[in-house]
């Protein structure tokens, strides 16, 4: 007995060890599929607390851990809203990492943990809408009676599951809406990837400006001494710069590196290698759309104007009021990925789109821009516009290699804007319509809002 007593001592004393050095391990030098586990969580409540004001335990049981990587549910996050921060980590404990909220450009990763370089210019806050008005110039609707356009909007296969906003627009008039619970017309929402083509917008009036050119090179001093020197501003807009990068979302690749782990997202980016060709081959990346904002924000002298400049030159005169393109933790929009704004407002958009870049009589874009944005890449089998925008709806549950728009009556002009886990506008210029539907639909349900937007055209004319 006394031996055995003996080795049960030894083996405890031995898994002591071993669970003190793995949690060493875990605190020191956490892997980075748990790091960006935590930096994902901090984001995602950072955002949602302080532009949307909603609970941060409700983003994280929600927006986190329900449709995420199965260690998202061992992550907890604390909102401090005095320092304005949201500290998370693997039990709290473990890979913690950090986001700051800076008013006007939005919360930003601190992988480095140097929340003072983080901290930008605060901008203030754009006019409060007419709420009188009617939309777009306020936010008065007037809504259709029409029993057949209620039909559509309240069936939920129809507005897909995780629906938290849907907007329908008519000739330049909000005819219905619907929302989802806990959610409204205020809330901040999300475009993820509709960003992208918001970043094509910014471009497009500095071009009108002659402040950059879409034939552009020479586009960072790192590139010139190698192929990337030939890239221009339109390949990148086309995703055909020849640039190396890996969006999969579903392990620690470039893109959950760049978001995540990187302060200077742009710098990281830069830095992928040369593939090549240019404009031959089509590679989906956000690490293009990063490249994208770096290049306009170095149109300026002034970093701190350029921080600026999207409110003045975009959201203020669409009177796109609750907008914030969030910046990383050196300053550089994140012109891929990280636009909150309401739903009104993303209609918005997807009406200055729909009159080709004029608002309220004034050429915000230049004559023809947003033509030129729905020319199909060459290098994307007519899937994608040169201007950061999609030819197609989402291909959620369609077969590799088929069109996803197979099978439904849409017309030829529809163009669409898309965004991770069912964020999407659909704008069809010949009918006068565009149709918001924002929500927390990952892909792997299927959902396709083709099916919504060709209802719709059936009952409006």
């Amino acid at each position: 007995m006394a031996v055995f007593g003996k080795i049960a001592k030894w083996a405890i004393a031995v898994l002591a060890v071993i669970v003190i050095a793995a949690a060493a391990w875990l605190y020191f030098a956490p892997p980075a599929l748990i790091r960006v586990a935590t930096a994902y969580s901090a984001k995602m409540v950072c955002s949602n607390a302080f532009l949307a004001s909603r609970p941060g335990d409700q983003v994280m049981s929600i927006d986190v851990q329900a449709p995420g990587h199965p260690l998202l549910g061992y992550v907890s996050a604390n909102v401090d809203p005095v320092a304005r921060t949201v500290t998370a980590g693997l039990l709290g404990v473990f890979g913690r990492s950090q986001t700051v909220y800076r008013n006007g450009t939005g919360c930003a990763v601190v992988p480095d943990g140097d929340v003072t370089a983080a901290n930008l210019p605060d901008l203030g806050y754009l006019p409060s809408p007419d709420i009188a008005a009617l939309w777009p110039q306020g936010e008065r609707v007037e809504l259709s009676t029409d029993p057949r356009l209620a039909q559509i909007l309240d069936d939920p296969a129809m507005t897909g599951e995780g629906m938290r906003a849907i907007v329908v627009v008519q000739n330049g008039r909000i005819v219905g809406e619907r929302y989802g619970v806990a959610f409204n017309d205020l809330t901040p929402l999300l475009g993820w990837s509709m960003t992208k083509t918001v970043t094509a917008a910014l471009i497009g009036i500095l071009v009108r400006d002659e402040r950059l050119s879409l034939d552009q090179s020479d586009l960072f001093e790192a590139w010139s001494v190698d192929e990337r020197a030939e890239i221009e501003i339109a390949d990148l807009m086309a995703m055909s710069s020849g640039l190396e990068f890996n969006e999969d979302y579903g392990d620690v690749t470039d893109v959950t590196r760049m978001l995540y782990l990187q302060p200077d997202m742009a710098e990281f980016a830069a830095d992928k290698p040369f593939a090549g060709p240019r404009g031959e081959t089509f590679s989906y990346s956000s690490g293009t759309s990063v490249l994208l904002s770096r290049v306009w924000q170095n149109a300026f002298d002034d970093p701190d104007a350029a921080l600026a400049w999207p409110r003045e030159a975009l959201f203020g005169p669409l009177g796109m009021t609750s907008a914030t393109l969030e910046a990383d933790a050196r300053g550089t929009f994140v012109g891929s990925s990280y636009l909150y704004a309401t739903a009104h407002d993303w209609a918005r958009f997807g009406e200055f789109l729909r009159n080709d870049g004029v608002w309220d009589g004034e050429q915000i874009l230049p004559e023809g821009y947003v033509a030129w944005m729905r020319e199909a890449a060459p290098a994307s089998e007519g899937t994608y516009g040169r201007g950061q925008l999609w030819l197609r709806g989402p291909d959620a549950g369609t077969p590799e290699g088929e069109d996803p728009d197979a099978g439904f009556d849409l017309p030829d002009d529809t163009f669409w804007l898309l965004g991770h886990d069912g964020q999407s506008i659909a704008v069809v210029p010949s009918r006068g319509l565009v149709v918001v539907r924002m929500g927390l639909t990952p892909s792997k349900l299927g959902y396709k809002p083709q099916a919504m937007v060709e209802a719709l055209l059936g009952v409006l004319e």
